[in-house]
């Protein structure tokens, strides 16, 4: 799903903006692979997902390029909820060959990818999480089409909206859901059963699909038709180029172990692009996941920050890619550009937003991308510090004028970039901003919290699975 809180007049839109006035790379693929040939796997880690398991698996089915192994792995919920139970049963009445993993406490999902990476022998690893459904019935054939658009492509995702009841009613009248069923009806345990809660749910849902469009819609399309790629990728339903996921796990293990941070996703993401791969988001294509409520966002967003902060300090030779550049003398960059160009028009592979691969590159010259993450890194750290000292400075004239600044810009990007009629979007975003700049003040606590970890007690693993002794768990895996 969309971060939240995001900062509509920030640095980052500024460059979002610039990459919707320019045109995209003009260069036509030429690809050296055919992505029909191409094999897919899925693997859908699942822990505690008893009332979404069987919606993922019936919207697989409806895809129109099905996959050939479909692995579920339950981390760590089989003593508390029947999901394993469900998806077997389902796959028994549908004919689905389910292959599943079961595990007596959670580990986490970086082991689940980690060696389904190195077992699976397909070509395309698509990751689904077992609260996402694909609404879009190609959304597994686009995802692998445009994948295969160059080599520098490491993953492809649609875009991710909040899963809603009438997404899931629809699939409940499905083909193989009915297979499954029988004459019975659906008690699904997570509908609300008054007013209050049918309430919370529809706005937890209107603030999720805002932040989408502000998030995916406007910041992720512009910087992709900028630099090639999002900046901040969204899981749900990804997928991979396998041996592109293989070689991370190699070349990450030895120092990470299982711990990407509490941000898996997002670790993968920037890995790879410290490689020098891209990750892109195919536009046409949906996919919808439950949205956290909005009584749970400030946790969440805390959380987020933090692992945000976190994983720009282990890649931080990306976020100071705009340093290299202007550290270059004119010359020099006027020869690698020329050297650029020679080398496009030799290649008989041709690929929009080509880069040179390899970590030594990213230190040496940085990377498109890393412009971008500096930016709303920027924003992120930089706009609620300057919202509390004007608070806290009695500046309440400054404050008012930045605020109201602030506000407009999201609204006329929201009515700009929505789908939907544009002043019901505009509306909408002036109907958010208090929800979002209370999520903004309290920015300040995650950075306090990371500066704490960091300079104080200089620990970063505060997200590790412990037991009650304080010692890492150990990674046994029950089957």
């Amino acid at each position: 799903m969309a971060r939240a809180p995001w900062f509509a007049a920030g640095p980052g839109a500024w460059w979002a903006m610039l990459g919707h006035l320019r045109p995209p790379d003009p260069t036509v693929p030429t690809p050296a692979e055919d992505w029909r040939h191409a094999v897919v796997d899925v693997v859908i880690p699942v822990c505690r997902h008893h009332d979404t398991v069987v919606h993922c698996l019936a919207s697989l089915l409806g895809q129109t390029r099905l996959p050939r192994r479909v692995l579920l792995v339950d981390d760590g919920g089989i003593d508390r909820d029947h999901s394993l139970q469900l998806a077997r049963e389902f796959a028994r009445a549908n004919g689905i060959r389910l292959e599943t993993i079961a595990r007596g406490w959670s580990i986490g999902r970086v082991v689940t990818l980690k060696r389904q990476s190195r077992e699976f022998e397909g070509d395309v690893l698509l990751v689904l999480d077992a609260d996402a459904v694909l609404e879009s019935p190609d959304y597994i054939e686009r995802c692998i089409c445009e994948l295969y658009q160059g080599v520098g492509i490491a993953s492809a995702s649609g875009r991710m909206l909040p899963l809603q009841e009438s997404a899931c009613e629809r699939l409940e009248t499905s083909a193989p859901f009915r297979n499954w069923l029988g004459d019975d009806d659906y008690a699904h345990r997570q509908r609300p059963h008054n007013r209050w809660q049918t309430a919370l749910q529809r706005m937890s849902q209107g603030y999720h699909a805002h932040m989408a469009v502000l998030q995916q819609d406007f910041l992720d399309a512009g910087v992709s038709r900028v630099d090639g790629g999002v900046p901040i990728g969204s899981g749900g339903a990804v997928a991979y180029r396998r041996r592109y996921l293989r070689d991370l796990f190699h070349r990450y293990e030895p120092i990470r172990g299982d711990d990407f941070t509490a941000l898996e996703d997002h670790f993968i993401a920037l890995a790879l692009m410290n490689a020098g791969y891209r990750n892109i988001r195919v536009p046409d294509v949906v996919a919808r996941t439950r949205a956290p409520s909005l009584l749970r966002l400030p946790e969440h967003s805390r959380r987020w920050s933090a692992g945000f902060l976190q994983l720009h300090h282990y890649f931080d030779v990306l976020l100071r890619s705009p340093l290299r550049r202007l550290r270059m003398p004119g010359p020099a960059r006027r020869e690698d550009a020329a050297q650029w160009r020679r080398g496009k028009a030799e290649r008989r592979v041709q690929e929009p937003y080509r880069q040179g691969f390899g970590e030594r590159i990213t230190r040496e010259r940085g990377r498109p991308l890393g412009t971008p993450l500096a930016l709303i890194a920027l924003e992120r750290i930089g706009y609620p510090v300057l919202l509390w000292v004007l608070a806290l400075a009695g500046q309440w004239t400054a404050l008012a004028i930045v605020v109201a600044l602030e506000v407009l810009a999201t609204c006329f990007i929201a009515a700009r970039f929505a789908s939907g009629p544009r002043l019901r979007a505009a509306l909408q975003a002036l109907a958010w901003a208090p929800v979002r700049y209370l999520l903004i003040l309290q920015e300040p606590v995650a950075l306090g919290w990371f500066a704490i970890r960091r300079w104080w007690k200089r620990d970063l693993d505060w997200h590790v699975r412990r037991d009650a002794s304080g010692r890492r768990r150990p990674r046994a895996i029950r089957h």
